[in-house]
């Protein structure tokens, strides 16, 4: 016979293998069991789609009646583009509920658990609760915060460096940590880079997994909308989101490229607290930030972002003239610096991914 966590750890591993195409919902599993043998699994597999408990209830069928089932996250009690989950479960008379963490969405937050335990369901909560959260921690972070979960990404030499001198960065690292970054280009809702990196790189900022992947949200940093309408992010592979400044040529701009979405801010630069509002109305939850050193230091001199994702070539490029993963000007005093926390060290291929978290100071 298995133990809870064991089904847990089944409902979740259902819920990994859709993080990054369900957004702006989370990635949600769900199991029923009755005396020890599965009757039904499910996942959400994308938004306006049925929920994980729907798919793994429908499988169950009547034998649902009198069977536990176990989901990654607390069951929906609103109706949105479906019915809520919690409602079914009541219907089908289930017996029991165990869910590994509650949703913080302010439209479900406890709201599920309470229609369960007015019908007289049993419900236990809190099992494999932090691989559930890790699952979900973008869609957490949005729905607790109001604003996009940023990651911070650079590729570099093991002495910091990211270009040499003349700008040329191809290749730094192994093609097993570039095929690394476009999954967590798949995990991410848009994908944000500055003027700088599109004119010496021309990249696609796409996915290109082997078997496919979701594109993010192009987001382009262009202060005064100088980039033409060549350049591979204005392709119709993903959606284009330009931000600039109140004195730039917006009707020209839109001429070039009509299909881009513009911003314009009401100040002369781009202010990235306000980015990140706008953002936020837009339902955009996850930001991967893929400039270089000048759009990196904006982030961390702001203090707006939440991981750094440093992947790490065994190379020694050497050298004050070549290009470094921070730009600007450093503080004068070490007390001064931005300070981090490690969370993972993964050797992928012949580099290193480190994955640090900003330490919130109390």
């Amino acid at each position: 016979m298995r133990t809870n966590e064991e089904w847990m750890d089944l409902a979740l591993n259902l819920a990994e293998a859709t993080i990054g195409q369900t957004s702006p919902n989370p990635s949600v599993g769900a199991v029923v069991v009755k005396n020890g043998e599965l009757l039904g699994v499910g996942t959400h597999i994308r938004a306006g789609g049925p929920h994980a408990e729907v798919h793994a209830i429908a499988q169950a069928g009547d034998e649902a009646e009198g069977a536990d089932i176990y989901v990654t996250l607390e069951p929906c009690a609103h109706y949105g583009k479906t019915p809520p989950c919690a409602e079914l479960i009541v219907e089908k008379r289930i017996k029991r509920v165990f869910i590994a963490c509650l949703d913080p969405n302010p439209k479900v937050a406890g709201k599920g658990v309470a229609i369960l335990k007015s019908a007289g369901i049993e419900v236990e909560t809190g099992i494999q609760e932090e691989r559930a959260l890790k699952i979900n921690e973008h869609f957490f972070h949005f729905m607790l915060t109001n604003r996009p979960f940023i990651t911070l990404k650079a590729a570099m030499t093991l002495d910091g460096k990211t270009a040499t001198s003349t700008g040329d960065s191809k290749w730094i690292t192994s093609a097993e940590a570039r095929n690394d970054v476009h999954k967590e280009r798949h995990r991410h809702d848009a994908i944000l880079v500055g003027r700088n990196t599109v004119e010496y790189d021309n990249p696609n900022l796409t996915t290109r997994l082997p078997q496919g992947g979701k594109n993010p949200v192009r987001i382009i940093l262009d202060t005064n909308l100088s980039l033409q309408s060549h350049y591979a992010v204005f392709n119709n592979e993903a959606p284009t989101w330009v931000v600039c400044g109140k004195n730039a040529d917006k009707e020209l701009f839109n001429k070039t490229c009509p299909h881009v979405k513009v911003l314009q801010m009401i100040t002369k630069n781009i202010v990235l607290s306000d980015l990140m509002e706008w953002l936020a109305e837009e339902n955009i939850q996850s930001l991967y930030v893929e400039g270089g050193g000048t759009i990196h230091q904006a982030f961390i001199k702001e203090k707006i972002f939440d991981e750094c994702h440093w992947y790490i070539a065994p190379k020694l490029l050497g050298g004050q003239d070549a290009r470094s993963v921070v730009g600007g000007k450093s503080p004068l005093l070490m007390k001064d610096a931005e300070n981090i926390e490690f969370s993972t060290f993964k050797q992928i291929g012949p580099d290193l991914k480190i994955i640090a978290t900003r330490r919130v100071e109390p």
